[in-house]
Parts: structure tokens; C-alpha cells; sequence
């Protein structure tokens, strides 16, 4: 596993960088925070839409209209951990002497490269089981009740290392370059 990681980010590495932490997040279903709001307003939305188009139908009336608010029910109520789980299964995180580095993407690859030195606002939040998420950069207010949901259309929260294992370690690792750096 760790090699198919440090294969995934080493040919984004400049000729004289080394990789000193790889990782990926955690793989399978995560409930969020976030969720203690997402998953009764989802049934909701998607039971009502449901019912809205059972009864016009009934009614006689143009039933198609209700099926875009169906689908975007259903996306709420489970495709949103399918297509979160499926992008976190995709993601790989790297630590150099000088950057952090973030590989994603599910049908297209994207790379984010971070320099140590010009980070600012770095945080980590830590579950009992050692693992949690480093925020980089100032947060974004907004995106309390968004997290986990980065793949909607316009919902891009803060640069983060998500859900990894041993994060106080990697937090540790970051801020210790950094003063290295300074």
C-alpha cells in the first residue's frame, strides 16, 4: 500500500526532493459532523419529493418535473458518501523538505502543491483514534455544515489533509519544517 502511494507522488517530485510522509485518507463511508444536519434534511427533501410526484401523477399532472429533485434527493441521501468515499480512495498526500503535496481526482487528476514555508493557519483536529484532518489556510465560514461535501458543484472548502492516520504526528512533522524553514 505504501509504495503505491510514494508511486502516485513520486513523479510530481522535483530531482532533489524526497518524500518524508506519505498517506491517503480513510477508505470506506465517513460520517461527518456535517451530517447531523445532511441526513434528515435529505430524507426530507427526498421523501417530499417523492411524495410530490406520486401525487401529481395521480393528479394528472406533468410528473417529470419532479424526477431532477429526486435524483438530487437520492445524491443527497446516499450518493454523497459513494462519491465521498470514491474521491478520498483517490486522493494521495505527501510531505517534502519544502511542500505538501495533494494528488485527487476521480475521472480527471488534480495536484496541489503547497509550500511549507508560506503556510499560514495550520490545524489539526484529532479523533480518539489518532486519526483527524490538517486544515491549511484561513477557514472558510461558510463551509461549517460543507465538509465532506467538497464535490458539489461550488462547495470547495480549505485546503486540508483529510481524515488521515496518525495526524498529530504529520502536524508535527509540517510545523517542525516549517521552523526549519524560517
Amino acid at each position: 500500500m505504501r509504495r503505491n502511494i510514494q508511486s502516485e507522488l513520486r513523479q510530481h517530485l522535483d530531482s532533489n526532493e524526497r518524500l518524508l510522509w506519505t498517506g491517503q485518507p480513510k477508505k470506506g463511508i465517513l460520517f461527518r459532523t456535517a451530517d447531523i444536519f445532511l441526513i434528515p434534511f435529505s430524507v426530507l427533501w427526498c421523501g417530499f419529493a417523492i411524495f410530490w410526484m406520486i401525487m401529481a401523477s395521480q393528479a394528472g399532472l406533468f410528473a417529470l418535473f419532479g424526477i431532477p429533485f429526486v435524483i438530487i434527493g437520492l445524491i443527497f441521501v446516499f450518493g454523497r458518501f459513494i462519491i465521498d468515499a470514491k474521491q478520498r480512495e483517490n486522493t494521495f498526500y505527501g510531505v517534502t523538505e519544502d511542500r505538501i503535496i495533494i494528488k485527487s481526482g476521480v475521472f480527471s487528476k488534480s495536484l496541489k502543491s503547497l509550500s511549507i514555508k508560506n503556510l499560514s493557519d495550520i490545524e489539526y483536529n484529532e479523533k480518539n483514534d489518532g486519526s483527524g484532518t490538517i486544515s491549511v489556510g484561513p477557514k472558510n465560514p461558510m463551509m461549517i455544515w460543507g465538509n465532506g461535501m467538497s464535490w458539489w458543484p461550488g462547495m470547495k472548502s480549505n485546503t486540508q489533509l483529510d481524515s488521515i492516520f496518525d495526524v498529530r504526528k504529520v502536524y508535527n512533522q509540517i510545523i517542525e519544517i516549517q521552523n526549519q524553514k524560517g
